[in-house]
């Protein structure tokens, strides 16, 4: 059986559980289509965390990145990782005491201000909007190879699936599809990962493979390890060396802080932590999140050290004279079709030659190194076909998740909370999935033009993440005296800032988006702690000049410090 026949059969098969998933937990309520009746298992919610926090950024453009530009790559791995940490550990068991539905609705009643509210429903649909553009790409990227579509269509097809499950099930349905696709996923980046440690290295675990000699071609020992090797191929095509960095301390550091405090802002794994029965539920979650999201991201830095071995020795051959293009393996041509490899024969010798610098004349792209992998690797069919059905899951399980937030933002926090509050709780439903709805088709024009690659787009959202919701929630859990006026003056300032660095510098001058050229050396994807020490300063300076915050809030407060009860999610 071929590579698309298969990958047909599996990806129909697994679009068929998370449909049938869909259906069988539909949403009947405004409380299970917001946070799935409050009633998740902790192990399920934790498997469902990881599937919403590891995107396609963490499956298809992580590895990709670290692959490409080996050691800066890790400020993905330590920001990422590091931010999960913090937000378990920081935020929500606080959250979770709270017992609301969303984001907003916590800024709004913790800052007694419909103001607030309405501020934070602006930045948690700012910040999903640029999430989703580059999960709605990573979906175009896999469906364009291995369904032999365009990207485009590849698109529509994945916010069709979206729409169905996001729009019926709500998180009732996302959460159990997200389990689903959990184990769709992982299972789908395990496998190349130990095919390929096994083959180069003899070693079972990629992990341990990562730092192993490489075997000759007798399946002995060569005396060279995979990182030597490496740093070797990379020098020789004029690139930096592998374990060496490129990038400033300064920009590495504001990198990390964006992503790390990000990943504490980010609306649609928060919320994750009110689906849980109670306070110890939402710690004991977050605790097996972070062990099943270890699981994959302590083997992404060794899949991507195999990947980027393997893909120089099969572009530019063993001698590293080049190969013929004539003579390219069936994956360069497969990749070629796509448009997400190009060659540009510039010295007409109809050899492909990938190097540093001008004369390189082989173009790939970051994102396909995951997708690629097994092709490169020779690996059985049915190993590609499950690596594109896991990096299907990874997109729709993200995408799912930040249209809910964009749902329930706009019908809880805009209409309800706000601009309607009489509407009946089905009137409220409808609302939810017709914004959800809504959600799909701007997210799928995004995903058709996306401003980058996977992961420098959802950087850019963690960012935004940062410089805006981050500060309002640590402040409305940890400090008494943070009022309405500061905490909305600080996520104003925040995103307004970090907004309008990102634009510059992306969008309107991308000609101007070089080192020198960047305020104190911090490149876009990490201005976003910039824009947080921003928010927090301005919060902080205008709380001092303005009214104190009321006795009753100050008791709110100290009850959701202190939490003696479970707090259930409550639509009041």
């Amino acid at each position: 059986m071929d590579v698309q026949i298969l990958t047909y059969l599996i990806v129909g098969l697994t679009f068929a559980l998370y449909i049938g998933i869909a259906i069988w937990s539909r949403a009947g309520s405004t409380k299970e289509f917001y946070v799935a009746g409050g009633g998740v298992h902790p192990v399920v919610n934790g498997m469902a965390t990881g599937a919403d926090w590891m995107s396609a950024a963490s499956y298809i453009s992580l590895a990709g990145i670290v692959s490409f530009v080996g050691y800066d790559g890790s400020v993905y791995l330590m920001g990422w990782t590091g931010g999960y940490v913090l937000l378990a550990l920081l935020m929500a068991p606080y959250l979770r005491k709270f017992g609301k539905f969303t984001v907003p609705d916590f800024v709004g009643d913790r800052y007694y201000s419909q103001t607030a509210r309405t501020v934070a429903v602006v930045c948690a649909i700012f910040v999903s909007f640029t999430y989703i553009a580059g999960q709605m790409r990573g979906t175009g990227v896999v469906f364009s190879r291995f369904l032999d579509v365009e990207v485009e269509t590849g698109v529509y097809i994945g916010m069709a699936v979206v729409f169905f499950y996001a729009v019926l099930g709500g998180m009732k349905g996302i959460t159990y599809t997200q389990v689903a696709q959990y184990c769709v996923m992982i299972f789908a980046f395990m496998v190349p990962a130990i095919f390929l440690s096994i083959m180069m290295t003899g070693h079972f675990f990629p992990q341990i493979g990562f730092g192993s000699e490489l075997l000759d071609a007798n399946g002995n020992s060569s005396g060279v390890y995979l990182l030597d090797k490496l740093d070797g191929l990379s020098t020789e095509l004029g690139f930096a060396e592998y374990t060496e960095g490129t990038k400033s301390i300064i920009d590495v550091f504001f990198i990390t802080g964006a992503l790390m405090f990000g990943t504490a802002g980010l609306p649609h794994v928060i919320v994750r932590f009110f689906t849980v029965p109670r306070v110890k539920d939402a710690r004991s979650s977050a605790g097996w999140a972070l062990v099943f999201i270890a699981i994959m991201y302590t083997t992404v830095p060794a899949l991507a050290a195999f990947s980027r071995v393997n893909m120089i020795e099969t572009v530019n051959g063993k001698d590293g004279q080049g190969i013929p293009h004539a003579e390219a393996p069936s994956w360069i041509n497969n990749w070629e079709r796509t448009g997400l490899i190009t060659w540009d024969d510039k010295n007409n010798d109809g050899k492909m030659s990938y190097e540093a610098g001008p004369d390189n004349e082989m173009n790939i792209d970051r994102d396909i190194i995951v997708l690629a992998t097994p092709e490169i690797a020779n690996l059985p069919a049915w190993v590609i076909a499950i690596v594109a059905a896991g990096g299907l899951a990874a997109a729709l399980s993200t995408s799912a998740g930040l249209l809910l937030v964009i749902s329930t933002s706009v019908s809880h926090d805009l209409l309800k909370k706000n601009l309607m509050p009489d509407i009946s709780d089905k009137k409220e439903l409808m609302y939810a999935r017709t914004a959800a709805a809504i959600g799909v088709i701007i997210a799928g024009y995004f995903g058709i033009n996306p401003p980058g690659f996977v992961a420098a787009v959802v950087a850019i959202a963690f960012g935004l993440a940062a410089s805006s919701l981050f500060p309002a929630i640590t402040m409305g859990i940890f400090s008494k005296k943070m009022n309405k006026e500061g905490a909305i003056a600080g996520m104003v300032a925040g995103l307004s800032f970090t907004t309008i660095y990102i634009i510059y510098f992306k969008f309107i001058n991308p000609a101007d988006n070089l080192a020198e050229n960047w305020l104190f050396g911090i490149s876009p994807e990490g201005i976003g702690l910039l824009g947080m020490i921003i928010n927090f300063t301005v919060a902080i300076l205008v709380c001092r000049m303005t009214a104190p915050v009321p006795q009753d809030v100050k008791e709110m407060v100290e009850a959701i410090r202190f939490p003696k009860g479970a707090g259930q999610a409550q639509d009041h």
